[in-house]
């Protein structure tokens, strides 16, 4: 049995709470630019993931896993910049540089699965 739903997908559900930890981590940040850029960064990696499911294509899913994995990559190098300007605790940097690893590994992983799963129907 197949994934019927995005809301199903393990690195969706780990990337929403990432943006739910994000928004709280920042909401007070006074640094609106450096607090926009992280928000959008992680709600991108949900809404990445969620619009490609929905394309219904592999091609086309594995493209936006790929653009999801890409901005798991972008929060990570924000992280360190805010861990860099004291605008979080190491003990926060810890946590969510954690669940974005996770994030890009799971991601990763999907896109091997599809890739495995389409180059079984090629030599079919």
């Amino acid at each position: 049995m197949g994934i019927l739903r995005f809301e199903d997908i393990i690195s969706w559900q780990k990337a929403r709470q990432l943006t739910l930890d994000i928004y709280k981590t920042f909401e007070g940040q006074k640094d609106f630019e450096f607090k926009n850029q992280i928000q959008r960064a992680s709600v991108s990696i949900m809404n990445n993931i969620a619009e490609g499911f929905e394309r219904k294509t592999e091609k086309e899913f594995t493209y936006f896993l790929y653009m999801a994995k890409g901005s798991t990559a972008e929060v990570r190098s924000m992280l360190y910049l805010a861990k860099d300007l004291n605008k979080i605790s190491d003990e926060d940097f810890k946590r969510l540089y954690q669940l974005t690893m996770q994030i890009s590994q799971l991601i990763s992983g999907f896109i091997r699965h599809i890739n495995e799963k389409e180059n079984t129907k090629k030599t079919k």
